[in-house]
C-alpha cells in the first residue's frame, strides 16, 4: 500500500486548519506543515498533529511555498490540501479504499474539488484537481497564483472529493497584486496565467481590461481548452457589464469552436435569448444543455445545476411565456425532483396550484 505526505502551506489560519488536520490525519502517514508567517496560532495548532512544521519566507509565489512543503516530503506520494479544506467523512473509507488498491504505476490522482454549495450543502460548482502526486523532481508547482503541476505520466480520476468550505473571507486583492507586481517586473505570463489573470480582472470589475487579456489569451494556439471555454464565458460577461450585448453573445457562440457545446455555455446562451423574449430560441438551448454529458469532460468547472435543475426550471418559464402551461408545469416538477426544497421550484408550483382553483 503506498504512503502518503500530506503537504499544506498556511498563514493565519487558527480558525480553519484544526478542522482541517481532523478530516485527513488518520489516512495519511506523514503531515507536512510551512508556515509563510502567521501571527496567530497556527503554527502551535498544527504542532498537535505533527512535529514537522516549517517555517518559509512569503515570496509572493505560491509554487515556491507549495514546492518547498513537497521537498519535506518522504513517503510515495504528496498530497497537498489548503487550510480551509476537508475530507468529508462520507469520503473516508472511499479514500482508504484506493489508497489500498491503488496501482504502482500511477502518477497522479485527480480528486473532485468542491467549492461552492447550495442552501442544502450540496456542491454547486466542482471541478478535478491533481490531489495525490508521486514524490518525485518530475512533479512540481509552477505559476506564481493559481499554481498547477503540470500533468504528465500515468493519470487517473477518482470520484473522492475535497471540499473547501472557508469561513472567514480572504484577502480579495492578493492574486490581483501579484500579477500585477510579476508584470511591473517585466515578467511574462504563460497563457494560463493570462486566463487567470483575466478573470482577476473580472472579479475587480475592470471589465474592459479583462475582456482584452481574455480575447489575446483565446487567440494564442496555447492554453487548454477548458480554460478557453470558460474565458469566452467571463467575456461574455464583461461585455454586457458594458452593454455590448451582441459581442456577448458573439463569445458565448465562440466557445463552440474549441469543442463540443458545454451545458453550463449552452444555459448562459439560454439565458440571453429568455431575456429578450425569444422563447423559442431560449427552449432550445435549455433542451441542448439537458442533453449533455455531465461526465463528458473532466478538466474543467463543473456547474452541476446547469446539467438538469437550471436548464428544467428555466424550461418551465420558456413554456409559460410561450402558453403551455402543461408542459411549463412537467419541467417545473422535473426541477423539483432535483431539488424539492429550491425556493423557485416551491413558488412554480404555487403559482401553477392557484391556476386550477
Amino acid at each position: 500500500m503506498p504512503t502518503i505526505s500530506l503537504c499544506m502551506i498556511v498563514k493565519n489560519e487558527e480558525m480553519h486548519i484544526a478542522r482541517c488536520l481532523e478530516s485527513v490525519a488518520k489516512l495519511v502517514d506523514e503531515i507536512i506543515i510551512v508556515d509563510t508567517g502567521s501571527t496567530d496560532r497556527t503554527a502551535e495548532i498544527a504542532s498537535g498533529y505533527t512535529t514537522k512544521v516549517y517555517s518559509h519566507p512569503w515570496t509572493d509565489d505560491f509554487s515556491d511555498a507549495r514546492n518547498y512543503s513537497f521537498s519535506k516530503a518522504a513517503m510515495d506520494y504528496c498530497m497537498w490540501m489548503d487550510a480551509d479544506d476537508i475530507l468529508e467523512e462520507i469520503e473516508a473509507d472511499k479514500f482508504l479504499q484506493l489508497k489500498q488498491s491503488l496501482s504502482q504505476d500511477v502518477d497522479i490522482v485527480m480528486m473532485k474539488y468542491h467549492t461552492s454549495f447550495d442552501e442544502a450543502g450540496k456542491p454547486s460548482f466542482t471541478y478535478f484537481r491533481e490531489r495525490w502526486i508521486r514524490n518525485s523532481a518530475q512533479y512540481r508547482w509552477v505559476g506564481a497564483v493559481h499554481e498547477v503541476i503540470p500533468p504528465a505520466g500515468r493519470i487517473i480520476y477518482s470520484d473522492i472529493a475535497i471540499s473547501h468550505r472557508k469561513m472567514n473571507g480572504g484577502d480579495p486583492d492578493r492574486n490581483l497584486n501579484i500579477y500585477r507586481k510579476m508584470l511591473r517586473e517585466g515578467k511574462l505570463l504563460d497563457p494560463r496565467q493570462q486566463y487567470y489573470y483575466g478573470r482577476e480582472l473580472y472579479y475587480h470589475k475592470q471589465y474592459e481590461e479583462a475582456a482584452a487579456v481574455l480575447e489575446q489569451f483565446l487567440l494564442l494556439e496555447e492554453g487548454w481548452i477548458e480554460n478557453k471555454i470558460e474565458a469566452c464565458s467571463v467575456c461574455a460577461n464583461c461585455y454586457y457589464h458594458q452593454g455590448q450585448d451582441q459581442a456577448a453573445i458573439n463569445a458565448l457562440l465562440r466557445s463552440m469552436s474549441f469543442d463540443l457545446p458545454r451545458a453550463e455555455l449552452c444555459c448562459e446562451i439560454g439565458k440571453h435569448f429568455l431575456a429578450r423574449g425569444n422563447y423559442h430560441t431560449a427552449a432550445y438551448w435549455y433542451e441542448t444543455a439537458l442533453g449533455r454529458p455531465k461526465d463528458g469532460q473532466l478538466n474543467g468547472f463543473i456547474l452541476p445545476d446547469c446539467y438538469d435543475y437550471i436548464p428544467l426550471l428555466q424550461l418551465c418559464v420558456c413554456f409559460d411565456k410561450m402558453g403551455d402551461r402543461k408542459k411549463a408545469e412537467e419541467y417545473n416538477e422535473r426541477a423539483g425532483a432535483c431539488k424539492p426544497y429550491s425556493k423557485a421550484y416551491l413558488y412554480n408550483k404555487k403559482y401553477f396550484d392557484s391556476l386550477k382553483i
